[in-house]
């Protein structure tokens, strides 16, 4: 069947990536927030290691339910897979408990819109993934919106949660581009290796520095987190990063951080600061810039 005239033949494979994006954003954003009501009673890095554990154990479930073999990954490949659960896996989300134990969910759920301006800069410079130049912008006011957010600091050492979430952002960055260069393998492999390892690391590392189990229910609510707000949002991110690429990918993705925050401010009565209004109406025209940029063929240099 022939294309429709005027409508590119790939239209309805990259709508579908995008609504496969959107559908990753909203699961993952929503996490946030409902990790937010479990740091109570729980060690940061155990809570990491529950939600990865979560998520692999769902998408193990997924490809034993497909029967599929495992893909074969050449020795670059798993380098890149490594590369995916050792920062995306184990370190990112280390990093944005331990901050958002410190730091309300409404905060913290923006200040991960940063990761989409790290993701585009390294795809950019370090992968030549091409596109248009209006895109700065957008990057520029997302990234004004973390300063602003990092800005209200009441004192120095309420900095450091803001750069460890920070940190999770430059961690995932590396992750997105390093899952570019295994997305075509399958989806539920790759998250059940990179949940499982990293879930069972982190597991592991807390329980030997000393923390504590909480009670049953505390440990099935964060499995379940994982198993939806990581794990079948992974299942979705992928199938939007095969056809779109780790810059656009992840400026859809950005939609998360604003769901998060909607639902803190909703379920949890976070309070709506001018500051943080501020920062969510540049990150939100930012990333509006960022997703409405059409794919111009700029110089790979």
């Amino acid at each position: 069947m022939l294309p429709t005239a005027g409508v590119p033949h790939h239209a309805p494979a990259r709508r579908a990536a995008i609504a496969a994006t959107l559908v990753a954003a909203v699961l993952f954003g929503v996490g946030t927030p409902a990790a937010k009501q479990l740091l109570a009673g729980f060690d940061p890095a155990l809570l990491a290691g529950l939600l990865y554990l979560g998520m692999g154990g769902a998408l193990a479930l997924v490809f034993a339910a497909r029967g599929a073999p495992p893909p074969r990954l050449n020795s670059a490949e798993a380098a890149w897979l490594a590369v995916s659960v050792v920062l995306g896996g184990a370190l990112a989300p280390w990093l944005l408990f331990w901050g958002l134990a410190r730091t309300p969910a409404t905060v913290a759920s923006l200040l991960l819109n940063t990761e989409v301006v790290l993701t585009a800069l390294i795809a950019r410079y370090l992968f030549r993934e091409r596109y248009g130049r209006r895109l700065f912008a957008g990057l520029g006011l997302i990234a004004l919106g973390s300063a602003v957010l990092g800005g209200g600091a009441s004192a120095p050492a309420d900095v450091v949660p803001t750069l460890a979430v920070l940190g999770a952002c430059l961690a995932w960055a590396i992750d997105n581009n390093a899952t570019k260069r295994i997305a075509h393998a399958d989806a539920s492999f790759i998250g059940l290796a990179k949940g499982l390892i990293a879930g069972s690391c982190n597991t592991l590392l807390a329980l030997g520095a000393g923390a504590a189990w909480p009670a049953g229910g505390a440990i099935a609510a964060a499995l379940a987190i994982g198993a939806v707000s990581y794990g079948a949002s992974f299942g979705f991110y992928m199938r939007g990063m095969r056809e779109l690429g780790a810059a656009r990918t992840s400026a859809l993705f950005a939609s998360a951080p604003f769901a998060g925050a909607a639902l803190a401010v909703g379920f949890l009565g976070e309070p709506v600061t001018a500051r943080l209004l501020v920062a969510a109406v540049a990150m939100a025209i930012g990333v509006w810039i960022h997703v409405s940029e059409r794919h111009e063929h700029a110089p790979a240099g």
